[in-house]
């Protein structure tokens, strides 16, 4: 009886000692949150294999229904994450512009497009049509006559407008939610041929204090995308590998 005694205040303390990791790994977490400027500061610090592991973790933690096979088939390799690490500034949508020239091998074409429409350079990941909105307005600095820089969600804009605009228009960046993105590239509107990155726009946090990767309705359909064949083999490309990047 004594030993079942000593036992069962073992494990009450064991499961204390848990509780106090857990509350602080909380604590740590909401640190890196700063909701005036609404971004996840974590971003910055993560390398290629941090994010590639908070990405799975994210997607065992949501897609609950599908088998562990299943789950490899969405894993995100780390090899396939261009690592940020080195920029140093803020996060900001204002340094946005700035970041994709430093992660870019010839900046100067980030204005420029593929002669064939709907054939982008950058596609940008965003969690809301309304972030979506204020990416674009905040790269439009890369907008010129021949280049334009699309808005592929979908508040306010039909599939079938944006199927038209992107069969019509060249594009040198595209800025969508994940959803509407997939459904372009399925539909055979948006072209990755001309890509040279995806850029998911992570850091960002609502004033729920949620981003792209912390919700259901855009973690899986964020997944999905970027573990497309099509996709997946453009990020291990060796001869013309497409970068993978978080902002």
């Amino acid at each position: 009886m004594a030993t079942q005694g000593v036992t069962r205040k073992r494990t009450a303390q064991d499961d204390g000692g848990s509780k106090k990791k857990r509350s602080k790994k909380l604590r740590e977490d909401e640190s890196d949150l700063d909701t005036e400027k609404g971004l996840n500061m974590a971003f910055a610090r993560m390398d290629g294999q941090l994010l590639a592991d908070h990405i799975a973790q994210k997607t065992t933690r949501f897609a609950t229904d599908l088998s562990s096979i299943e789950l490899s088939d969405l894993y995100v390799s780390a090899n396939s994450i261009k690592d940020t690490t080195s920029w140093e500034k803020v996060r900001s949508l204002e340094n946005l512009p700035e970041f994709l020239e430093s992660f870019s091998e010839a900046p100067e074409q980030l204005d420029q497009s593929s002669k064939k429409p709907g054939s982008p350079h950058t596609i940008i990941v965003a969690g809301a049509g309304l972030r979506a909105a204020d990416v674009v307005r905040a790269v439009r600095k890369f907008q010129k006559k021949g280049s334009l820089v699309s808005k592929l969600f979908a508040k306010h804009f039909k599939l079938e407008e944006q199927v038209a605009f992107l069969k019509k228009n060249r594009t040198g960046i595209a800025v969508g939610t994940p959803q509407r993105l997939i459904d372009l590239i399925e539909n055979g509107a948006l072209s990755l041929e001309s890509l040279k990155r995806v850029v998911i726009d992570a850091s960002h946090i609502d004033q729920k204090k949620r981003g792209i990767v912390d919700m259901r309705e855009t973690m899986l359909p964020l997944v999905n995308m970027l573990s497309r064949k099509e996709l997946k083999e453009k990020f291990t490309d060796p001869e013309q590998p497409v970068d993978l990047i978080f902002y």
